[in-house]
């Protein structure tokens, strides 16, 4: 039975994103935060400690460890790093371990355009056919929704700073990617969507998802086997394969577990969907809606089962936003297929409300960067010092010439979409995806100095460091968490003991967290901490064998 659809496209709504535009947006996006800056603390430094050790030899690579610390779930996402950082011995390891990172977060940009590509491709996904023609051709409606799709992507802000990180969830979401590109082009694309959906579970468990990979798979093989397309339900073999490669993944790098809390704050959920989801969560709930007749076809349940389980894992998790980074690529796709059906109101609304709060973002961001090269204005050069104790500012003209490009960029952006002879179907998300980017690349290249001066712990380490003799090698640190002691091994550069306690330790010199009282045997020799610490309930205490 053929359904209405909802998608009224003429041929000139369906005209071509640039290329070279395109390229140079996801560049703009990209390749920021890569270099210049240290592990930030929390996820990307442990992250970054696990690869350093098993590039350093301190751990195996079967089992990397922090302080003696092994890591929990599997190796497969430290490995990337521990490789780049051994095949690049020339750059800084922070930045090795970064790039296939980068290469990564692009193989995901490529999956999700692809995925949404296939899947307008599908039948009961095309536009209404006009009496006397004129409607949008296959081809370009699908091109057209596909750069929709991998422009709301780049404008959700969820993305923003998990996907530049080198942490276990960036391969999680690739792989997630690469499962929607195996299921979307199954109708058109044997052989790669059959070899899409053979390495994106196992990688997906071997990557600490395990359960998220099971639950894909399951639903994978529902959704194909009533489907009408004879390729798709051929596929449910090769995704029972893959289903068990995925559970032989999950039991040999010992990643199975169930991450489950008790209590949900319903508030502090909802208040995560509503940012981290922006703005491809509206479109898709409103895509959920206007298509809700074809709610059973493929362009509708491919997406929608990828959604659903990052979701549940979300709220099992107690609304952990990590968890839900996985659903980003399908609300992407979803909220492509919002775009046919959106009126103009809605879209000069949105293009409003970016221009103006980009823009703004913007002048605030360069109003910072004059105040710490000319004093003025003095206030946020004033506020910086009061949070940063000690930093001092240092020009780079090459972040400079970087802004100065994107804020141009920015401003031709503009002057193009508030011309009215605009009629392309990815208009409505071109200023969204645009301001993200721009907000990104001025971030990490004029507030680079003072942002990497507040999120790192080199400070920190650099300050025990100038109140411990220069012989000491060995340094025990009981009780602290996996980012301090990543950060006392590769900014210290010391042999970190996390395990045990200061009693049974063969070092001279220990550290503890402010606020605990020295025991037996140990003397005080100094208390620091972070320059961002206003009460100093964040520092060390530095302590002597007596």
């Amino acid at each position: 039975m053929n359904l209405p659809t909802p998608a009224i496209v003429a041929e000139r709504g369906v005209e071509r994103l640039p290329r070279l535009a395109l390229l140079l947006l996801c560049a703009a996006y990209l390749l920021p935060g890569i270099f210049g800056r240290a592990p930030w603390r929390n996820a990307d430094l442990t992250a970054f400690g696990f690869m350093a050790s098993i590039a350093d030899g301190r751990a195996p690579w079967w089992q990397p460890a922090i302080a003696g610390i092994p890591a929990e779930g599997g190796p497969l996402p430290y490995w990337l790093g521990a490789l780049a950082i051994k095949a690049l011995p020339f750059l800084d390891a922070p930045v090795a371990a970064r790039l296939p990172y980068a290469l990564v977060l692009a193989g995901v940009f490529v999956a999700v355009w692809y995925a949404s590509f296939h899947l307008a491709r599908t039948e009961a996904a095309q536009p209404v056919a006009f009496a006397f023609g004129g409607e949008a051709q296959a081809v370009d409606y699908a091109r057209a929704l596909a750069d929709g799709a991998l422009l709301a992507l780049m404008a959700s802000l969820g993305l923003l700073q998990l996907g530049h990180e080198t942490t276990p969830e960036l391969l999680q979401l690739l792989a997630v990617s690469v499962y929607l590109y195996g299921l979307a082009a199954a109708p058109f694309r044997r052989r790669r969507s059959r070899l899409a959906v053979l390495v994106a579970l196992p990688v997906l468990a071997a990557s600490d998802a395990p359960a998220v990979a099971c639950a894909l798979g399951l639903l994978g093989v529902l959704l194909n086997h009533r489907s009408s397309y004879a390729e798709a339900k051929a596929q449910r073999i090769w995704l029972l394969g893959s289903l068990a490669m995925a559970l032989l993944a999950a039991w040999a790098f010992h990643g199975w577990a169930w991450r489950v809390h008790a209590s949900i704050d319903a508030a502090s959920l909802l208040s995560l969907l509503a940012w981290f989801c922006w703005p491809a969560g509206p479109l898709a709930l409103w895509t959920l809606w206007r298509w809700r007749r074809h709610g059973l076809r493929r362009h509708i349940t491919v997406p929608s089962i990828a959604l659903l389980v990052p979701l549940v894992a979300c709220i099992a998790m107690d609304g952990a936003d990590r968890a839900l980074l996985l659903a980003l690529p399908s609300l992407a796709i979803l909220a492509a297929f919002a775009l046919p059906t959106l009126s103009r109101g809605f879209a000069a609304a949105v293009d409003w409300f970016s221009v103006f709060f980009f823009s703004a973002a913007a002048l605030f961001f360069w109003l910072y960067y004059l105040s710490m090269h000319t004093g003025w204005p003095p206030r946020p050069l004033a506020n910086l010092r009061r949070l940063a104790e000690g930093f001092e500012p240092q020009f780079s003209l090459v972040a400079l010439v970087f802004a100065v490009a994107a804020t141009t960029a920015w401003l031709a952006l503009v002057r193009w979409r508030t011309a009215r002879h605009r009629h392309a179907l990815w208009k409505s998300l071109a200023l969204p995806a645009g301001g993200v980017s721009l907000g990104w690349l001025l971030v990490m290249s004029l507030l680079l100095p003072p942002l990497d001066y507040a999120r790192s712990l080199a400070p920190l380490v650099s300050r025990l460091e100038a109140r411990m003799p220069g012989d000491v090698r060995c340094l025990a640190a009981p009780g602290q968490s996996l980012p301090t002691l990543a950060a006392l091994e590769w900014h210290g550069g010391w042999q970190v003991q996390g395990r045990g306690s200061l009693g049974t330790t063969p070092c001279t010199h220990a550290v503890i967290s402010a606020g605990q009282p020295a025991p037996r045997g140990w003397q005080v020799v100094a208390q620091v901490k972070r320059p961002t610490d206003r009460s100093g309930s964040a520092g060390l205490v530095l302590l002597r064998r007596q």
